[in-house]
């Protein structure tokens, strides 16, 4: 059995910290919101010219840029992977959107 850990972390601190955590998810959930809002009208000014809702070169250089721009404790390839799937959620969104404004103007 280990020993005790010396400075264990209070159950007020541990409850604390868990409410921090809910609070900053909260704010992450309003900033994707409001990134998705824009994604939709990327979506609008695409569709109105007939462009495809994938740009590769975009999304490689935006993971990128995100990758390099990691601070610690967060890595680089750590970030890339949630800006990936953040991506590839917008892009599903963006995607439906553009259809149904495609059928509602058909």
């Amino acid at each position: 059995m280990p020993p005790p850990d010396p400075d264990p972390v209070p159950d007020l601190d541990f409850a604390a910290m868990r409410s921090a955590i809910d609070a900053l998810d909260e704010q992450i959930l309003e900033l994707v919101a409001a990134r998705i809002r824009i994604v939709l009208k990327v979506g609008d000014y695409k569709r109105a010219r007939g462009m495809n809702v994938y740009d590769p070169e975009r999304e490689r250089q935006l993971l990128e840029r995100l990758a390099r721009a990691a601070k610690p404790p967060l890595d680089g390839e750590t970030a890339r992977r949630i800006f990936e799937r953040l991506v590839d959620e917008s892009r599903r969104l963006e995607q439906r959107h553009m259809t149904r404004k495609n059928e509602d103007s058909g």
